[in-house]
């Protein structure tokens, strides 16, 4: 089935069941092996449900420094390894389009942050799946201080709506 699915295809609860499913794809390489994934990508799916993108699919990726360095240095010009980057799935998308982009986490950038932060590692991560997910809807904190408000209170309350569904602890 190539393309976007007709209507009836979509009313479908085995369309449903499938595609919730394959809402997010992770991928770990290095040091992001390491970090166990299961409860990550079922964290990962209500974020997108959240944020009211339970339609679309998020491309996960939790890498280590080296490989993060390497894709930072080439999309952003700074030759050091950050915490996190996303990926939009382009602005020529539909908004109803399925693919919302590609967030990729350094799993080790992360431990050392929980470490500075004095929180756990799980934390951590959610912390950068929530503002790599708040990036590819199109917030910015780096555009000005009012956007960044924005964007910092958009992330504290998918962070408490995660906790109210006991999925992590604040």
């Amino acid at each position: 089935m190539c393309g976007e699915p007709d209507g009836a295809v979509l009313e479908s609860p085995l369309w449903k069941s499938y595609y919730r499913g394959m809402a997010v794809e992770m991928v770990r390489r290095g040091a992001g092996k390491k970090f166990p994934s299961r409860k990550f990508k079922k964290i990962a799916a209500i974020v997108l449900e959240l944020t009211g993108r339970e339609n679309t699919e998020l491309s996960l990726a939790l890498i280590g420094n080296a490989e993060m360095r390497k894709l930072n240095a080439k999309y952003r010009r700074k030759d050091y390894p950050t915490d996190v980057l996303s990926f939009p799935a382009g602005e020529h998308l539909p908004a109803d389009a399925w693919l919302l982009g590609d967030v990729i986490i350094s799993v080790e950038k992360a431990a050392e942050q929980a470490k500075e932060r004095e929180h756990t590692l799980d934390q951590e991560m959610v912390t950068l799946l929530i503002h790599g997910v708040v990036h590819l809807l199109g917030y910015d904190h780096e555009r000005s201080t009012k956007d960044a408000r924005v964007m910092k209170r958009l992330e504290r309350k998918i962070r408490r709506q995660l906790c109210e569904r006991g999925l992590i602890e604040v």
